[in-house]
């Protein structure tokens, strides 16, 4: 059995921590893009989100946390029947979120350095059809820092898959958002209770650096 990691310092230990990135693009993100033009829906917050984990980053980078990003492409061809089936529901067949190549799949505010993995999915957690356990498990990574958009959907997935998988989970409250401001806060109470750590951006950069300097 692996020893267990009975502190926030232990399990964000920047031996066998990862930093998540995920879904920070214009369709979600921007004015004029998916959420904003197609869903109706109020993308002003991701501003702070995109400049909270712009600042996280460079705490990760400093401390030699390897930041792997993920990003979504939605072409019907890639999709599910389900999840086909609840686009055509809600009236938003005549518009593709994140097409692949397109504007709307590009970063938003902030992007990869050089060296800096990506991964593409299909699916709302970045673990379905994905290359990303494998790529984890070769690294020797037990900590996954999540940070992203949308907290209900893609971000939720994401985290209960990672602790399904034995991953610790670590949120930054402000370095994830979406536009449903219920569902957000729903998400990271269930965390707080059962998932993983609830935490700030500063905390997390601070022990980081403690591991730096140590």
């Amino acid at each position: 059995m692996e020893k267990l990691l009975d502190t926030l310092g232990e399990r964000i230990d920047p031996a066998h921590t990862a930093m998540l990135v995920v879904d920070v693009q214009n369709d979600f993100c921007a004015p004029g893009g998916y959420i904003d033009a197609a869903m109706g829906r109020d993308v002003s917050g991701a501003v702070p989100v995109a400049d909270a984990i712009a600042r996280l980053l460079r705490a990760a980078r400093n401390a030699g946390v390897p930041a792997i990003w993920v990003k979504a492409v939605y072409d019907f061809d890639y999709l599910s029947a389900p999840m086909l089936t609840k686009i055509r529901e809600m009236g938003l067949e005549h518009a593709v979120c994140c097409a692949e190549g397109s504007w709307g799949a590009d970063w938003f505010r902030i992007r990869p350095e050089e060296g800096e993995p990506e991964i593409v999915k299909h699916r709302y957690s970045a673990f379905v059809g994905t290359p990303l356990e494998a790529m984890l498990r070769r690294r020797g990574i037990r900590t996954l820092v999540i940070t992203g958009v949308a907290t209900n959907i893609c971000i939720d997935s994401t985290l209960r898959d990672a602790f399904l998988r034995d991953y610790y989970v670590v949120v930054p409250a402000e370095c994830v958002g979406s536009a449903n401001r219920a569902l957000h806060e729903a998400t990271l109470q269930n965390v707080n209770f059962l998932f993983g750590d609830l935490t700030g951006g500063e905390e997390i950069a601070g022990l980081w650096a403690q591991a730096g300097a140590g």
